[in-house]
């Protein structure tokens, strides 16, 4: 694992924002489906839920209307305001949907919100700039016998070292030239997917079809990923090795098969280590 921050911080919440405008009955239904999957449940009737870095709230929704009572919170403002105002349109005035700004580094705070049946942090923990207290600190908030679901972004080693000088530049780069390096960066992730589609008479098919994944959007993910920083990596086996010794059971994991991404890890709290 590694931590390092040197370069400003990416506006995440301002990302989300122009993210909001495509959220939609579909994409919401993607994100309950990606939900029920992953956790081999069907309803969350009767679970809480905390949402540890909220981003666009869309996942928050979706546990919400899946029936479970929702605790989301973000370190980043305008993230919080994005998620309160997807509570807005959805569940107004909602006694079982708390939204607040917070930060998963926060121990003080994060004791005092008690445990939960699912905690929820998916591609929250490695932006941090702390990551390995940031994993410390979530497992904490889980009940006896509930689940953990978060994703960390693939260790691929050089390539990893790479992509962290291109999101420091990007960072240091003013906001009307970071075309510059949005485009090199569009090429390199999704070139050789844009030929394969041409090739079989389907342009842009995996483009127009990227939101069956999570309910998500490409442009505003490539965003995300050359921006986000600061930015941490681990592999697989470390992220498991991690929580094994810290009594958790290895429910599902779902990798990037060794490339740009997020690794997917569902844990179960069993109390054994």
């Amino acid at each position: 694992m590694t931590a390092k921050a040197d370069a400003p911080t990416f506006g995440f919440g301002e990302n989300w924002s122009r993210f909001l405008s495509l959220v939609d009955t579909d994409r919401i239904e993607k994100a309950e489906e990606t939900l029920t999957e992953k956790l081999g449940m069907s309803s969350l009737e009767g679970k809480t839920f905390l949402d540890a870095g909220s981003g666009s709230g869309l996942f928050s929704l979706a546990a919400r209307r899946l029936g479970a009572r929702v605790h989301s919170f973000d370190y980043d403002r305008q993230s919080v305001t994005c998620t309160a105002e997807l509570k807005s349109r959805y569940f107004p005035d909602d006694a079982d949907w708390t939204v607040e700004e917070g930060s998963v580094l926060d121990e003080n705070y994060l004791a005092a919100l008690g445990q939960f049946d699912i905690v929820y942090s998916w591609g929250v923990l490695h932006h941090t700039g702390n990551m390995p207290l940031a994993l410390d600190l979530i497992d904490r908030r889980v009940t006896p016998g509930g689940m953990l679901y978060i994703a960390i972004y693939n260790d691929q080693g050089g390539p990893s070292r790479r992509w962290t000088t291109v999101k420091r530049l990007y960072n240091r780069t003013p906001q009307m030239l970071r075309f510059l390096i949005l485009v090199p960066a569009l090429l390199r992730t999704w070139g050789i997917t844009f030929v394969r589609d041409t090739l079989r008479g389907k342009p842009f098919q995996s483009w127009r079809n990227y939101g069956g994944t999570r309910g998500m959007s490409p442009w505003y993910d490539l965003i995300d990923w050359v921006g986000g920083y600061p930015f941490e990596v681990a592999r697989p086996e470390e992220i498991f090795d991690y929580y094994r010794a810290r009594g958790f059971e290895l429910c599902a994991l779902t990798t990037c098969a060794g490339g740009i991404g997020c690794n997917e890890f569902v844990f179960r709290q069993t109390g054994a280590s």
